[in-house]
């Protein structure tokens, strides 16, 4: 597994005035594996958009490696790195702390009352999210230790359908508790619309 980050060229509107939607990052993503498109196999790409010191980043976890020329195709030059992540899951272990970042898209299962019974709905509320969160940690080997949502937007999917997604933002501490299943989470993801930006978890040691 590769973790990359590329600067957003934000200062060059005409360069990016494709990015509008979240197919467009979507469709820059997997242009960054020429190799997947001319094989005609591609892999699962786990993306988010960061913002960090007032800059605008584009970070990607991938199986393989990817074209950094590619990838800089709306960066700023020079700013595209990309990492081996296996050393870093090797490092970790039961009962750690970490500090984490999740960018994802929750949603809860309308009830019999509701007016679209057993279909998906999105978590609006900040609680409803953050029992979608306690959910997904239940399943994927960690407990929340301190966690809150610190962004909520609805970006637009794709220019033309004018259809919008849930898109919320969590950050805090976490505690491993089964370290396979952590380990299988970071790297596949958590929740849905993944091809679209969301799902990617981000953990840092705490000292």
């Amino acid at each position: 597994m590769y973790l990359s980050r590329v600067e957003i060229d934000t200062d060059n509107r005409q360069k990016i005035k494709d990015l509008s939607h979240l197919g467009a990052y979507h469709n820059w993503v997997e242009r960054s594996f020429p190799a997947e498109i001319a094989e005609g196999e591609r892999q699962r790409h786990l993306w988010r958009l960061d913002t960090l010191n007032g800059r605008n980043y584009l970070l990607l976890l991938s199986p393989e490696k990817p074209d950094l020329h590619e990838f800089e195709r709306y960066g700023k030059p020079g700013t595209a790195i990309s990492k081996d992540y296996e050393p870093f899951l090797s490092r970790l272990s039961e009962g750690q702390l970490l500090q984490f970042k999740l960018t994802a898209n929750p949603v809860r299962r309308g009830g019999k009352s509701s007016s679209h019974p057993g279909s998906l709905i999105p978590c609006f509320a900040v609680d409803e999210q953050m029992k979608w969160l306690q959910g997904k940690a239940e399943k994927n080997g960690f407990e929340l230790v301190a966690a809150e949502v610190v962004g909520h937007d609805r970006p637009l999917l794709r220019k033309k359908t004018h259809v919008a997604l849930n898109r919320t933002v969590f950050e805090g501490r976490l505690k491993i508790s089964n370290l396979d299943q952590f380990k299988a989470m970071l790297t596949s993801g958590i929740g849905r619309e993944k091809a679209f930006g969301m799902g990617l978890m981000t953990v840092i040691p705490v000292d």
